[in-house]
């Protein structure tokens, strides 16, 4: 019996410890402290609501709430986005806009440019439209750019082009509640410019940039400027090293493919002019001294061959090797530029100077040697005096005219015109049957006026040829 009473009391402290019963039919029954309890405490917190401290209650997570996917919102996975919006009905008007970060590059020789640029396309997609009770739009990146449908649009004649993908890709979507879209990105492009150099280094350039869509037609896509001549702006820092930039502009035209079709083509037209005093300092100016220089050996005595003959070799070997460096830079065009015809002219200068000591040298010998078979020919006049003579002229008067050192320029041409004056009367009296004194005595003049019309000629026809060149390309 003392053990029926020991499990009896037993059983009822475990009912009293778990502050519940049983009832018969299985019920858990609720004890007299919590239902009292319950009825104390607000209806508000009762059913699913829990009691919290403010500072631990959070706003909701939208973005955990399967309504609010941007692939559900904008209705992606209800719609083929393969095809264009409106297919098979209107055309879709795609707007562009385009702001130009950078002119990095502009060359000659490949013919082409380098440009950095922001692109934005506009259109409508009523596809993409959603309920939005604020009106806002939603700003996504470029994954959500691989999931609908977006224009095709390539850069005609480019040889590369990229888009920047540091740190992410450089791509922005915007949709608007009405389906309207803003699709932006940037982009490196390095295109052709057909360059006529004719007139280089002082021509100016004007490049183009010209975006088209690659597969469909203006029946399917239309392509305009979105503000029309404001549609394009620059930055004000960009800048060339080699070209003054003096206007950039839009316009549209379009263009025929036998096999495809009709095309929408937009043109960013830019206008480049060439800085000249670089090649002032690098090309002309270096030319121009050598065509100096080579006028020098005009004032040197013909007799000093080796003084006249390196210097012209020396500014003929200088002119050819600025020819050389510049067209070493330049493509090899099937025209005639503007510095060739300036680098050309002045080498014909400088080599014409030497042509010109050439002739004064094969006069010079050629005088000597008729000197020579005249002195032959004639009877020895050692201290003979002829009526209206000033003083007697000797034989070694004569010998000396030959000699090409120790006698000044003034005294060797003294000699020379008393020999002349001499062998004058020696004819009238005494010779017969040889070169007259009149034809030999013009001999020796016109050796010495070679170099002293060409220091007058030489100068003053580059500087004529400078005024024309200057006046007709600047």
């Amino acid at each position: 019996m003392s053990t029926d009473v020991l499990l009896l009391l037993l059983l009822v402290w475990m009912v009293g410890a778990s502050g519940r019963s049983i009832g018969p039919r299985g019920h858990v029954r609720q004890t007299y402290s919590q239902i009292r309890f319950k009825r104390e405490v607000p209806s508000t917190v009762q059913g699913r609501q829990k009691v919290s401290s403010p500072i631990l209650r959070r706003s909701p997570d939208m973005t955990k709430t399967t309504m609010t996917k941007s692939e559900q919102l904008l209705s992606i996975n209800d719609h083929d986005f393969t095809m264009r919006p409106g297919f098979g009905g209107h055309t879709v008007q795609v707007g562009v806009d385009v702001q130009v970060e950078s002119l990095d590059t502009i060359s000659e020789v490949d013919m082409d440019f380098t440009m950095t640029l922001y692109i934005r396309h506009y259109w409508k997609d009523e596809r993409l439209s959603f309920h939005s009770t604020t009106n806002k739009s939603m700003t996504f990146d470029g994954r959500l750019v691989k999931k609908i449908w977006v224009p095709d649009l390539f850069f005609v004649h480019s040889k590369k082009s990229f888009t920047h993908d540091t740190t992410t890709d450089n791509v922005m979507l915007r949709v608007y509640p009405d389906g309207k879209v803003l699709y932006s990105l940037r982009v490196t492009v390095t295109s052709m410019c057909s360059m006529d150099l004719s007139r280089f280094p002082l021509d100016t350039q004007t490049c183009s940039l010209e975006i088209e869509s690659y597969a469909y037609t203006d029946d399917d896509l239309m392509l305009y400027w979105k503000k029309g001549n404001n549609s394009l702006s620059t930055d004000e820092r960009i800048s060339l090293s080699q070209f003054l930039i003096q206007e950039f502009h839009t316009t549209s035209k379009k263009s025929f493919y036998s096999s495809t079709g009709w095309y929408n083509r937009l043109y960013i037209n830019f206008t480049l002019r060439r800085h000249i005093f670089f090649f002032l300092l690098q090309t002309y100016f270096p030319a121009t001294l050598m065509v100096m220089l080579s006028w020098v050996s005009f004032w040197i005595d013909r007799r000093a061959v080796p003084a006249r003959v390196p210097l012209g070799i020396t500014t003929v070997l200088t002119m050819s090797t600025i020819i050389t460096g510049v067209n070493a830079s330049m493509p090899r065009v099937s025209y005639i530029k503007a510095v060739d015809i300036y680098l050309w002219v002045s080498f014909v200068f400088v080599f014409l100077s030497v042509i010109e000591y050439a002739a004064v040298n094969y006069l010079s010998t050629v005088q000597e040697r008729k000197e020579r078979k005249l002195r032959e020919r004639l009877p020895c006049t050692c201290g003979m005096t002829h009526p209206g003579m000033m003083g007697s002229y000797s034989e070694d008067d004569v010998n000396n005219t030959g000699n090409y050192g120790g006698e000044s320029m003034e005294n060797g041409a003294a000699m020379q015109q008393r020999m002349m004056v001499h062998l004058d009367f020696e004819e009238n009296d005494q010779i017969t049957g040889h070169v007259g004194s009149s034809a030999y005595s013009s001999m020796w003049i016109d050796t010495h006026a070679i170099d002293k019309y060409s220091r007058v000629i030489f100068p003053g026809s580059y500087i004529l040829f400078n005024i024309i060149y200057w006046s007709c390309y600047l």
